[in-house]
């Protein structure tokens, strides 16, 4: 495995994740995205992968644009749960940058590991020292990765990387790898503090 330099390349109009959940896709996969807006990341990979992509948008105009872009697309609330897919129907599931944003985070991530072999799972990391700088400031975080205000924010469970590790551990979920960002540079040193973006691909544990 090379550098990350080497291995990715985000050009200026693909989210800087989804090249890096790209690196953690195989060649023909099947692909269930959840949350999939327009279809770009589905898209994306359909043209570098060749995958089987399907995605699921709760969004009136979020889910034409997608069929639109050629994506079968399912139009459904995440909270309903995934009981129409079959289980270990899909290589893998992705959910990106909207862990936050669902009420049920707990039975919707199990949910991916029951349809998908494998999980992606991408989030805001609310522990970020500039998010606790403006806390303790008296002030509720407003960044690149969490642009809104208190008063129009879309998320209602904000977690750590701390968090999401200690919730993968009470579940025996196996970490297959973890990436954390900053800028779109990855960061090794205290990630929990230093980390903007955390990244992760998961499995069921034995």
């Amino acid at each position: 495995m090379g550098s990350f330099e080497e291995n990715i390349a985000i050009s200026a109009n693909i989210r800087s994740d989804f090249a890096l959940i790209a690196k953690w896709i195989g060649n023909k996969a099947k692909v269930l995205d959840l949350g999939c807006g327009d279809g770009s990341l589905l898209s994306q990979l359909r043209e570098t992968h060749h995958i089987r992509g399907y995605g699921v948008e709760k969004d009136d105009s979020n889910w034409l644009k997608a069929m639109i872009n050629g994506i079968d697309v399912i139009q459904m609330d995440l909270e309903a749960g995934l009981s129409g897919f079959e289980a270990q129907s899909f290589d893998v599931v992705v959910l990106s940058q909207t862990l936050q944003a669902v009420l049920n985070t707990e039975s919707i991530v199990l949910e991916m590991l029951r349809v998908g072999r494998e999980a992606i799972v991408t989030f805001p990391n609310f522990g970020y020292w500039k998010h606790r700088i403006q806390l303790v400031a008296g002030k509720m975080p407003v960044s690149k990765n969490l642009p809104y205000q208190w008063y129009d924010t879309p998320n209602v469970h904000l977690c750590t990387i701390k968090d999401f590790d200690e919730f993968c551990m009470k579940h025996e979920i196996e970490i297959m790898e973890r990436l954390v960002l900053t800028d779109k540079e990855p960061i090794n040193f205290m990630p929990n503090l230093m980390g903007s973006l955390a990244m992760y691909r998961i499995k069921a544990g034995k």
